[in-house]
């Protein structure tokens, strides 16, 4: 699986699908979107090659306060994944309108739904969680297996 930014100076390719997807609806990603949710692949960060170009890096606030550093585009400032303080560098959160075939990575769960638009009607097959959620309850073995020998690692 390809992406890029809009203008197409920032390309990478994933190596792996993702470990969990999140549509998240809380204002702060409403306002860093513009929009009304934000669905990000969550990707160990060796699992995203940068094939083309030097993105930026911007440090933002978050609500934690711990804030978070988004990767954009220089050209066309188009986001293409963060780093949360909270999941550390080795972890990706990956814009999924960014992915040439972006409907390939739909969302496991909605998160934050205690702030959602009234108007975004969610489907009864996702789960839907008020706020943040427990990992083991939703993950897949296979996921939580990643994630573990990812912060195994040194």
């Amino acid at each position: 699986m390809h992406g890029h930014c809009t203008c197409g100076e920032i390309r990478y390719q994933l190596t792996a699908p993702p470990l969990f997807v999140h549509c998240c609806h809380c204002r702060w990603c409403q306002r860093e979107t513009g929009s009304a949710f934000v669905i990000n692949a969550l990707m160990i960060a060796d699992e995203v090659a940068l094939i083309r170009g030097r993105p930026d890096v911007i440090m933002t606030p978050t609500e934690s306060g711990s804030g978070q550093r988004i990767t954009r585009c220089p050209t066309c400032k188009v986001a293409v994944w963060s780093v949360y303080s909270g999941a550390g560098p080795k972890f990706l959160f990956l814009r999924t309108g960014t992915l040439d075939e972006p409907d390939g990575y739909p969302p496991d769960i909605h998160i934050f739904t205690e702030s959602k638009q009234p108007w975004v009607i969610l489907p009864p097959s996702v789960p839907v969680m008020p706020q943040y959620y427990d990992r083991k309850a939703h993950w897949s073995e296979d996921s939580l297996a990643r994630r573990a020998a990812v912060l195994a690692r040194q």
